[in-house]
């Protein structure tokens, strides 16, 4: 099985491409894991076209347990004769801010870092053994300026460490700009630093 995560920023195409990597397949899983606001007709208004867009064929979870999806877990307790499959998981960036607003970290970066790294190692450990192929969407942030405030600041740090560790456990990275994409996977790998250390 084989493991791909997409990178990219806002409407640089790096949904699209992931969803045309598992085009023409009728056992996808598409996973939403972020929480949809209700009190946010645009943000509602966007959800429902990323929908309309997807395969009819494709099934659909929300659910933040990325980890046991990725093992399979919950696929094989839904429906034990449907084969191996696929997942497309998007995106982290909407995960990692639903794991911190369930814990309430917002205004801790050592709480929302315990949070997110925890998850983190978990979701690793099954990229790394799981039996389907998997595509994960996340976001390319951090390019700018520090953000001015303190949960921005949270946002990008951890986002940052949470796409380094998964694309470390994946078989391919690509990078989507302005509709272009960028195959980082045989791209030379940044030596371990030391966690929560001033590197950028």
């Amino acid at each position: 099985m084989t493991t791909h995560l997409v990178l990219g920023g806002v409407r640089s195409g790096k949904s699209r491409y992931a969803e045309s990597l598992l085009a023409g397949r009728a056992d996808v899983t598409y996973v939403a894991p972020g929480l949809i606001p209700l009190d946010d007709p645009d943000w509602r208004a966007r959800v429902a076209a990323h929908r309309a867009s997807r395969p009819a064929q494709w099934d659909t979870v929300e659910s933040a347990d990325l980890a046991a999806l990725v093992a399979g877990d919950e696929a094989r307790a839904d429906d034990s004769t449907r084969g191996p499959g696929a997942l497309l998981i998007d995106c982290l960036g909407t995960w990692m801010t639903r794991l911190i607003d369930d814990a309430g970290a917002w205004d801790s970066a050592a709480d929302a870092a315990v949070v997110v790294r925890t998850a983190t190692a978990d979701l690793v450990a099954a990229l790394r053994d799981s039996p389907l192929d998997v595509v994960v969407v996340s976001n390319e942030v951090g390019l700018g300026v520090v953000p001015a405030h303190a949960s921005g600041r949270v946002f990008r740090d951890e986002l940052g460490r949470l796409n380094a560790a998964v694309s470390a456990a994946c078989d391919r990275v690509s990078l989507v700009v302005a509709g272009r994409v960028l195959d980082l996977s045989s791209a030379p790998v940044v030596g371990d630093v030391v966690p929560g250390g001033e590197h950028a």
